[in-house]
């Protein structure tokens, strides 16, 4: 199957289907281990070995993979490694979602307070206040929620929602695998983080080992819960299969990085603004339209802010428009203000690797200026240039008469014979101003000093 990479022969043995979870918990990596489960279930493996070392990610892909770890029919081992990794935020979550938990020395997890929230939540009692405030009414703790909503004020009420939503949210999974579910609780209302040795102590986790092989051995034998139903697993000498990225999620990482995306979607646009300026060319038109909606899917992967997304669509509307209707700047200088701020709220997260980039934002202000600059130095040019066609073309050319007689009379102007009216004491071959243009008649005045003595046209006789 392509994408798998054998670390041993496995002949007849039974099967580990073993995947890394590396960097930040995007849509990427959700789809990554969709893919190794149901790989897993294909291939008939034992069970499935998530190798974890991450800093967190978004909530929404954090929940799709957990959603899928507690479908999956085969049992899934959550595996902080190599020495030096961690699963912090969202990937402490990962792994008390798992039905075996396990860590190298040298790793750590926890801190596992929603990111968009900050440190201190102010307003919200820490997990020790908590356990005091029960020891001292007795009661479970029912309706601390509720109150702590109350107390708080609105801003702190939305963080108590979610603080305590998140609590809930891995409580349940602690529970679950009989882990220590105060300590998680901890671990989301104080960012509280363990290294392997106090995790396992604290009944964190299950297994201490420094490598797979060492964790297998660990693993042969051990009773665990995979959903509603219990197995035991059976990992001496199995065989290993590592699952690599598929291109798909390879080029879902690369599109889903926000700056990447932006990036895509500013070319789409600008390639659509060149085609509809230039009609006929094709190709910009065709890679606009390719750019832009590959980065309006990436964008659709990342928890966008709607506003922000249409503050950058007017400011690039406002930079468009300067080029169709000329303002000398200000519906430009509007449009690049709306683009900076609608920029800087486009991704509606906190979390570091899941943001636009300042220096991403500011090239991209920086070419819209540039276009800006470019097209209203193009119009002020185009305003102080002389007209060449039309009548308009016509006003203050120099002619000269070739007859002339109570007023009127003919003239000769590039190169064409015009009928003309004007003073009536003009004399032929005589150089005149064209004033004005009244239908196929000229009007004209002498014309004195350097301009009146050009060399004589040729005339008609």
């Amino acid at each position: 199957m392509a994408g798998l990479a054998w670390a041993q022969e496995s002949g007849e043995r039974r099967l580990a289907v073993l995947a890394d979870v590396e960097g930040a918990i995007g849509p990427p990596a959700a789809h990554h281990i969709e893919t190794v489960l149901e790989t897993a279930r294909e291939r008939g493996a034992e069970l499935v070995i998530l190798r974890i070392d991450t800093p967190g990610g978004l909530a929404t892909s954090m929940r799709d993979i957990i959603s899928d770890i507690l479908a999956s029919p085969i049992p899934v081992v959550g595996y902080v490694a190599p020495p030096g990794a961690r699963a912090a935020s969202a990937g402490t979550y990962i792994l008390y979602a798992t039905s075996v938990a396990a860590m190298a020395p040298g790793t750590n997890l926890g801190a596992a307070t929603p990111v968009q929230m900050g440190g201190g939540l102010p307003g919200l009692p820490s997990f020790d206040e908590k356990e005091k405030k029960e020891g001292k009414d007795g009661s479970d703790g029912e309706g601390n929620e509720e109150a702590a909503e109350k107390t708080a004020p609105a801003g702190d009420a939305m963080s108590a929602k979610m603080v305590n939503d998140a609590v809930a949210f891995i409580r349940s999974l602690a529970e679950r695998y009989d882990r220590n579910a105060d300590w998680a609780e901890k671990a989301v209302r104080e960012a509280a983080s363990l290294s392997a040795n106090a995790a396992l102590k604290e009944r964190v986790i299950e297994i201490v080992a420094p490598d797979v092989a060492s964790l297998l051995d660990d693993l042969d034998g051990r009773r665990v819960r995979v959903g509603e139903n219990w197995r035991t697993l059976a990992t001496g000498n199995i065989a290993v299969e590592t699952v690599e990225p598929s291109l798909m999620t390879r080029l879902l990482a690369l599109i889903t990085n926000p700056n990447v995306a932006f990036i895509l979607m500013m070319i789409g646009v600008y390639g659509l603004i060149f085609e509809f300026s230039n009609p006929g060319s094709i190709g910009p038109g065709v890679a606009g339209v390719i750019c832009l909606i590959l980065g309006l899917y990436a964008l659709n992967q990342l928890p966008l802010d709607y506003a922000g997304l249409a503050l950058v669509g007017l400011g690039v509307i406002l930079m468009v428009a300067e080029a169709f209707v000329p303002a000398f700047g200000a519906l430009g200088v509007g449009g690049i203000a709306a683009f900076l701020i609608g920029a800087g709220m486009l991704i509606d997260t906190d979390v570091p690797a899941y943001q636009i980039s300042w220096t991403v934002i500011g090239a991209m202000a920086l070419l819209g200026i540039a276009v800006l600059l470019f097209v209203v130095g193009y119009v002020v040019r185009a305003y102080r240039r002389r007209v060449h066609t039309g009548k308009e073309e016509m006003v203050a050319s120099m002619a000269h008469v070739l007859d002339w007689r109570a007023g009127e009379g003919h003239v000769w102007v590039h190169g064409e014979r015009w009928q003309a009216r004007g003073p009536s004491e003009l004399e032929p071959g005589q150089t005149v101003r064209v004033d004005a243009v009244d239908g196929l008649t000229l009007v004209v005045t002498p014309e004195t000093g350097a301009a009146a003595t050009p060399a004589h046209p040729a005339r008609e006789t």
